[in-house]
């Protein structure tokens, strides 16, 4: 079954890291914040080099379970290659469904009226998204979180806001930056029934370095741009310094509530728009060795550096590195050019 979104502008269309995971680095009492932005004119001491050893067993079997899990993920049934259209939620009542009356028209295969999405107030956080029916109430088989659909008021500003479902059909209302936007994702989707699998570097050694970490305390705040044109202010704990190819770098990441055991890296290289997705790659990492609060170490396999959403789909839009993480050297490993059937 192929669905299409009809009426739907992608040049006003975002999704900001549904899947990324950021951290809330804690605050060591008397540690004293670094002086400076990191740069990387050289490194103040010695700074750990890449790997060089032959690589482990243990690690490449790791790196292999990873990579499949990262497959089943982007073509999973309510995955970046499911997502069918994203539009804005305007004040008032928005109805869904495929017949032409309807302020959000999602064509072909679904029923003519879905529901209506009622959104009130005029200030962020005072802000309400109410679910109602249409008339004739709700087609059968409409789902919300696993549960018959009833009118009332979404959590639409938790961390696991409401899941809409009408068969291979799913809704998703989530709040971005003082407004709501609609996701619609079709398991059946011409981009995920014509999935041939994600391409990868082979596994390199060189490229699973450990880097030397440096907190702010307290943490500082940092502008991500996006591919929107607008920016993002999140937090960042600190910035990890090591030698690659014989030149220091510095990357820095970013946290977000809601996934506090990780650090976000947003970066580009040499290989970008070469062989790499044009706009970023991103990472995930743990915590550094003594915390994300006390100057320590933190290993980054680049091994793992995976594609933005948009990489897969038009109707996702995507942060960009800042200008300390376009990084002047070739790194390749992690996942490469995404290309559709």
């Amino acid at each position: 079954m192929t669905r299409r979104l009809a009426g739907l502008s992608t040049g006003v269309l975002a999704l900001l890291l549904a899947n990324s995971g950021f951290v809330q680095a804690p605050q060591a009492a008397g540690q004293s914040a670094p002086s400076a932005t990191p740069t990387t004119s050289g490194p103040s001491t010695a700074l750990p080099t890449a790997a060089t050893s032959p690589a482990d067993p243990k690690w490449l079997n790791e790196l292999a379970n990873w990579r499949a899990a990262r497959e089943r993920l982007v073509d999973a049934p309510d995955g970046w290659l499911s997502l069918i259209g994203m539009t804005w939620l305007n004040p008032g009542a928005n109805s869904v469904g495929a017949a032409d009356d309807n302020q959000i028209r999602v064509a072909d295969k679904v029923p003519d009226h879905i529901g209506v999405l009622t959104v009130s107030g005029k200030s962020p956080g005072a802000m309400t998204v109410l679910l109602q029916a249409p008339k004739g109430g709700f087609p059968p088989g409409l789902m919300v979180d696993g549960k018959p659909a009833t009118e009332g008021p979404l959590a639409v500003d938790s961390d696991s806001p409401p899941v809409i479902t009408w068969h291979g059909l799913t809704i998703v209302a989530l709040s971005r930056g003082g407004r709501y936007l609609l996701s619609i994702k079709d398991a059946d989707s011409p981009l995920r029934t014509n999935f041939h699998g994600l391409r990868w570097y082979p596994p390199d050694p060189r490229f699973r370095v450990t880097a030397a970490w440096t907190p702010y305390n307290p943490p500082r705040m940092v502008k991500i741009p996006t591919v929107l044109g607008n920016t993002l202010d999140f937090p960042s704990p600190g910035f990890a310094e090591f030698v690659l190819d014989g030149q220091p770098i510095n990357l820095e990441p970013v946290t977000e509530p809601g996934h506090e055991d990780t650090l976000f890296f947003i970066l580009t290289d040499v290989t970008s728009q070469i062989t790499t997705y044009k706009t970023a790659r991103y990472l995930h990492t743990g915590p550094p060795d003594h915390g994300f609060a006390q100057p320590g170490q933190l290993t980054l396999d680049f091994n793992r550096l995976e594609n933005p959403p948009c990489a897969y789909t038009t109707y996702a839009s995507c942060p960009l590195p800042p200008d300390q993480n376009q990084l002047p050297v070739a790194i390749e490993a992690g996942e490469r050019l995404y290309t559709p059937r």
